[in-house]
């Protein structure tokens, strides 16, 4: 955010991310959601289970904005939380979840690091950027980023965050030099 008050979340589209592992070297991209467990019958909006020839709609657990609303992955759910203010407090609780991994995606990245690299244009005035794991979104007009998934209490995961910087060069583009 920057002081005239204009906001960009999740900037990600000149901003790249590289995984590493403890020893710096760079990890192969995986595939997202292989290997999670498959829930036979999905909890459906209405609160019941999947039914055999019914067209999917997941649950977002109470936390859908109209009755029609759908949560059809982990993400989404986690969205519509985030959007009531609510904290996920098991992921293991909700089937879009667990069937995705979602827990063991983050048991398995211990001790990994990422590479983050790019190009952020910015305005001329005062103003903040941030590097943090997880999501950031505005609640209630306050700027907050969401670590719940990292906390080591709630899942067994240990979570040690350090940053190093290498470079970080601030310069006026070419066309007004």
């Amino acid at each position: 955010m920057d002081i005239s008050g204009q906001e960009h979340l999740d900037v990600k589209h000149d901003v790249f991310k590289q995984r590493i592992d403890a020893h710096g070297k760079v990890i192969a991209t995986k595939q997202d959601a292989v290997g999670g467990m498959k829930v036979e019958k999905p909890l459906q909006h209405h609160g019941g289970r999947l039914e055999h020839n019914e067209t999917y709609c997941g649950s977002c657990y109470g936390a859908q904005e109209s009755p029609e609303q759908c949560c059809n992955s982990c993400e989404d759910v986690r969205e519509a939380y985030r959007k009531k203010g609510w904290g996920v407090s098991n992921p293991d609780s909700i089937d879009q979840c667990k069937s995705e991994g979602f827990l063991q995606t983050i048991k398995d990245e211990e001790g990994e690091g990422c590479n983050i690299y790019g190009i952020l244009e910015i305005n001329k005035v005062a103003g903040n950027f941030h590097f943090a794991p997880g999501k950031s979104f505005q609640q209630s007009n306050v700027h907050v980023h969401d670590l719940l998934p990292f906390q080591k209490d709630s899942f067994n995961v240990i979570c040690k965050y350090f940053f190093v910087l290498d470079i970080l060069r601030f310069f006026l583009p070419i066309f007004l030099l």
